[in-house]
């Protein structure tokens, strides 16, 4: 619509008729869609393995903090720190997040009006005209040129009547709470397999000190079937047996050398160093498990980011069925743009070489074949499958609880067997040596013992390297530590 110099008051009225109904639309203008509510899951009422604990109160953020910390070693807390730095699983997540916030921004930016400003210049020529004279010859007059010069600024806007620009800018925030929750996911999964690789290597390390106590001895055992075999007191096949379990021995601790070297590589990934510039000394292991204070899990769904995240995915999928939805509604665009238009530069902003326009447009499908009503159904059970992975991702977090909580409890019984086992093996280890140094027994008798004997020492290592693991297992079940209401015991 251009303006005309001689503008009658019908004229001017009739845009401002169009603006005031377009006012009037976007202000009665509702959301199309189901609103969102959180789903409901299989909560229980108490624990199987534990009393006095309560059921867990949704959530989708509670602070974690170091809870690496409880543990009470220095190495792993620095180990700890460098995961946030420069693992490079959370610096992916991280991006990840990042990568979603800008989407809530572009999102959000199409409810606002889309401004262009434009400018241009033609010029245009034509061929040789010619006229005819009195005589009835022709005369050329020339070529025909012209030249004209354009400026303007125009505008769009999709007024959000029917709520869809809307429940994509809702969704997108949606979308971008589950990144965050996968951002906490990722960085306590980092965190959760640096402790258990830490502490494997330092049971490891333990491990060896122990084979190499062992392997002291039964040096000093060769020697003392040696002897008794050059004074003719024992038989060859003692002296065999005592070297092939000196050299079985040295093989173990070989093989713990290697799974050693293993775990200090996969420590220098997951604080994001090259293995060949990581290295960790031995250093006494400190087999500290922090008690677990009882109410603990009553915070489980406010503490798993898996949880979060899967609950804001049901409500992004939530979002999608009312965008799906408005396709049943047309699609409005008010349109307005005012410029000026002169075959000369010095005349091109001048009042009476002005125009503006200012529209209204609607388009609506009148078939599509069942196309916008397949969104929909599509986009409902997008959602449905969006509520059963949450309601699965509750049900196996408790599962994980309840399987860490027995394991806690089962191995803290078990360790004190296995140090009653340990006792008595060296005893009899002890015994049997004195025996067979008297004559007593032969030295068959001896290996046994001995390889009790190591074996309950082992045995003993490994469950308590189990009951920190199960620690840590437990802590990610949780999703984080609890140092904000026990100290490190």
């Amino acid at each position: 619509m251009k303006r005309s110099p001689h503008c009658s008051p019908s004229s001017l009225f009739k845009p401002r008729i169009l603006a005031i109904a377009v006012c009037a639309l976007i202000a009665n203008g509702c959301a199309v869609g189901p609103d969102y509510q959180r789903p409901s899951a299989a909560t229980p009422a108490a624990y199987k393995e534990a009393q006095d604990w309560v059921p867990a109160a949704p959530a989708d953020a509670l602070e974690r903090g170091p809870w690496w910390r409880l543990f009470d070693d220095p190495v792993l807390n620095a180990l700890a720190a460098r995961v946030d730095v420069s693992n490079q699983n959370v610096a992916a997540a991280i991006a990840a997040y990042a990568q979603a916030r800008a989407l809530v921004r572009e999102q959000r930016a199409s409810l606002f009006p889309v401004v262009t400003l434009n400018a241009g210049a033609d010029r245009s020529g034509g061929g040789v005209s010619s006229t005819s004279n009195v005589s009835g010859t022709s005369a050329t007059s020339g070529t025909r040129s012209g030249s004209n010069y354009q400026a303007g600024i125009g505008g769009s806007w999709e007024p959000d009547v029917w709520g869809r620009l809307r429940r994509g800018v809702e969704g997108a925030s949606a979308g971008s709470q589950a990144s965050a929750a996968d951002l906490a996911a990722a960085r306590l999964s980092a965190q959760g397999e640096l402790a258990i690789d830490y502490f494997s290597l330092r049971q490891t390390d333990a491990q060896r000190a122990l084979l190499a106590a062992t392997i002291a001895g039964y040096q000093r055992t060769l020697q003392i079937t040696q002897n008794r075999y050059a004074a003719g007191i024992a038989a060859k096949t003692d002296v065999l047996q005592a070297q092939t379990q000196l050299a079985n021995a040295q093989a173990d601790e070989l093989g713990l050398t290697r799974q050693r070297a293993q775990l200090e590589h996969a420590l220098a990934v997951l604080v994001g160093d090259a293995p060949a510039n990581f290295s960790l000394t031995s250093a006494p292991w400190k087999a500290t498990v922090p008690a677990i204070p009882p109410g603990v899990p009553s915070t489980l769904l406010q503490r798993r980011p898996d949880i979060a995240a899967a609950e804001r995915r049901v409500a992004a999928a939530n979002e999608q069925i009312g965008i799906a939805k408005a396709g049943f509604y047309p699609n409005l665009t008010l349109n307005a743009s005012a410029g000026s238009s002169a075959s000369r530069v010095a005349e091109l902003f001048s009042a009476s070489n002005s125009f503006w326009s200012l529209g209204l447009s609607a388009a609506q499908a009148l078939f599509d074949a069942g196309a916008t009503r397949a969104k929909v159904s599509g986009a409902q059970a997008a959602h449905d499958a969006a509520v059963a992975r949450y309601r699965q991702a509750v049900l196996a977090a408790f599962q994980d609880v309840e399987d860490q909580l027995a394991a806690t409890r089962v191995l803290a019984q078990q360790q004190e067997l296995r140090q009653q086992a340990s006792r008595a093996a060296d005893e009899a280890e002890a015994q049997m040596l004195n025996r067979y140094r008297a004559g007593q027994v032969i030295y068959t008798e001896v290996v046994t013992a001995q390889a009790a004997a190591l074996s309950a020492r082992r045995a003993l290592v490994q469950s308590q390297a189990d009951r920190q693991t199960t620690a840590v297992a437990l802590i990610q079940s949780l999703g984080g530590g609890w140092q904000d209401i026990v100290a490190p015991q």
